[in-house]
């Protein structure tokens, strides 16, 4: 434990160094994916070691694991093929088995949509199209007495019936949840062509966003929409549909929503106010990440506390959005490259990333009040992505049952 205290120190000097010395000239978007690779595996390497792995009948999940801990950035097929097929469990690793899979869950999707979805959209369409023509239209009249025709309406489905069981209650608790959704998915990304609503292409992206967190909510009553749960979509979505395989591609919406649903199910319960308080809630979580500072830093950690920079005012957006607000878009496809080749899981490597975020800055904050250390959490500063991620996975762990093997 003294000598990984030791290299971590080390480690933490060496960064600061590297703040204290005038910055370079910033870098294209993704350029520090792209050029800087750990340990100097050049690019052909790299990517002829993964050609290798995926190669296999039986994928070796810990070859690839190793492999992807130090960034996928040959590009977004081999990207999309190891977040999806394999780290997610969205396929197995054996490969014969892959356009079974795939099929399989597609048609899956697409009957899910159907059921759920379809009546919603239909609705919304046919309220669009009613608008536009309704003032054109004659009331239609009942040819024997010159009267509106009548038709018999239950209770349930009576419009201004809107108790928890009737059909226009969920119809318009549906369209509060979609409308929601639409407003968020405006604000996603809006500096990235993809997202951005001026983008060719960029209407169908959102919509197809819109039905997976629309279908997501419908599926999980008891949690819904969660404001941010866009941002967890986002990088899914912009993998799997810029990949040059066109019908991967085209089915990027099923895939996303797939993976997006396995990606959560390790921490939807942090989506639920009702565990905050509970084992499995942010506040248990939260309190990990202050026990994993303190194995590391307790100076630091004592400072935090004494100065009342409490974890959940700044980690809550951290741990919950998988850190989408606190990097550049192409720096979060690196970290969750990161993230999802951890063997013990997302939410022990996103543990670790918190821990290093604080780790890093630690000069900053040992200097600064209550005020000033929010602001600086809360707007995380540019750092060297590398090092940062290197201090993650070289952290001391907080007791023998968090060990990680990263």
């Amino acid at each position: 434990m003294l000598l990984l205290r030791g290299k971590l120190k080390l480690k933490l000097k060496l960064l600061q160094k590297m703040r204290s010395v005038s910055d370079p000239p910033p870098h294209p978007p993704g350029a520090e994916l792209q050029n800087r690779r750990p340990g100097g595996l050049a690019h052909s390497e790299e990517a002829d070691r993964l050609e290798f792995q995926l190669s296999q009948n039986v994928i070796n999940l810990e070859a690839l694991q190793h492999i992807a801990r130090n960034g996928l950035s040959h590009g977004g097929e081999q990207r999309a093929t190891i977040w999806k097929q394999l780290f997610l469990g969205y396929l197995p690793v054996e490969r014969d088995a892959w356009e079974r899979e795939l099929a399989g869950n597609r048609s899956r999707y697409a009957e899910l949509k159907d059921e759920l979805l379809a009546q919603i959209l239909q609705s919304e369409s046919s309220r669009t199209k009613g608008e536009a023509s309704t003032s054109n239209k004659q009331p239609a009249k009942n040819d024997d007495d010159g009267l509106l025709s009548r038709r018999e309406v239950f209770n349930g489905n009576h419009p201004l019936n809107l108790g928890n069981g009737g059909v226009w209650h969920q119809f318009f608790k549906d369209a509060e949840i979609a409308e929601q959704i639409d407003r968020d998915l405006l604000r996603t990304h809006p500096d990235i062509d993809f997202f951005s609503v001026g983008f060719p292409c960029s209407e169908k992206h959102r919509d197809a966003m819109r039905n997976i967190l629309l279908l997501f909510a419908k599926l999980n009553p008891a949690i819904g929409y969660v404001q941010g749960m866009n941002e967890v979509l986002a990088p899914l979505y912009y993998v799997f549909r810029t990949q040059a395989d066109e019908q991967n591609a085209s089915n990027a919406e099923a895939d996303s929503f797939g993976c997006f649903v396995r990606l959560l199910s390790g921490s939807v319960d942090h989506f639920c106010q009702q565990l905050d308080n509970s084992s499995v809630g942010i506040h248990s979580t939260l309190s990990r990440l202050s026990e994993l500072l303190k194995a590391n830093d307790e100076d630091l950690w004592h400072h935090l506390e004494n100065t009342k920079v409490n974890p959940q005012f700044y980690a809550f957006r951290w741990i919950t959005l998988l850190l989408t607000q606190e990097f550049k878009f192409h720096s979060i496809m690196r970290i969750w490259d990161c993230l999802l080749s951890n063997p013990c899981g997302v939410q022990e490597m996103l543990l670790r990333v918190c821990c290093a975020m604080l780790l890093c800055v630690k000069h900053e904050l040992l200097n600064g009040d209550f005020a000033s250390n929010l602001e600086l959490l809360q707007h995380y500063p540019e750092i060297d992505l590398e090092t940062l991620l290197d201090i993650a996975c070289h952290l001391i762990p907080c007791s023998p049952t968090h060990l990680l093997h990263c």
